[in-house]
């Protein structure tokens, strides 16, 4: 049985649920994002499986899920980008923000999200229960996908996505 944190707004725990059930009565639970980047400045997307238990075939960051109970964020950030796409890179966190969105099959993401951001240049062997297909992409074209094909992609996505590339562009006019 897989089990969520369940926090207050300022991310404080407040309990723990099995994470189907909190996603059926929408309680505000931890999760984490990952961004990850290469050399050329690409960013790693990831089409969920089609057997996900929502947002199935969407594209969205390199993973996404929730830190298991006692379990530090970063941790639980690179737990699953070892097991959704079979490697391992150094985490920082870049920020955090709260949504709530509802799904067709009457579930619930209302999510603490921490995002964190990462760098990678060598293989990956996604695991196909959790991904169809990756690639990456220049942001720019991301961005242009987004408001061209809005359907594509996975709402948390949506919204993290502006802030992830706030948050590179601040870093490349840091450098220039």
């Amino acid at each position: 049985m897989e089990e969520v944190i369940l926090v207050n707004e300022n991310d404080e725990p407040v309990g723990v649920m099995e994470k189907m059930a909190a996603h059926q009565q929408a309680l505000l639970h931890r999760a984490f994002s990952v961004f990850v980047f290469n050399d050329k400045g690409e960013m790693l997307l990831q089409q969920r499986a089609l057997n996900k238990y929502h947002s199935g075939g969407l594209w969205t960051n390199a993973c996404c899920s929730h830190p298991r109970p006692g379990e530090d964020t970063l941790a639980g950030a690179q737990r699953r980008l070892r097991e959704e796409l079979g490697f391992e890179t150094p985490l920082g966190k870049i920020f955090e923000f709260t949504y709530k969105a509802g799904f067709d099959n009457g579930l619930t993401e209302y999510e603490f999200d921490h995002v964190f951001a990462g760098y990678h240049n060598g293989s990956i062997s996604p695991e196909r229960t959790e991904v169809s297909d990756y690639c990456f992409k220049n942001i720019y074209d991301i961005q242009a996908s987004l408001e061209s094909h809005p359907h594509k992609y996975t709402v948390w996505f949506h919204i993290a996505f502006p802030k992830v590339l706030a948050w590179c562009e601040a870093r490349q006019n840091a450098v220039a």
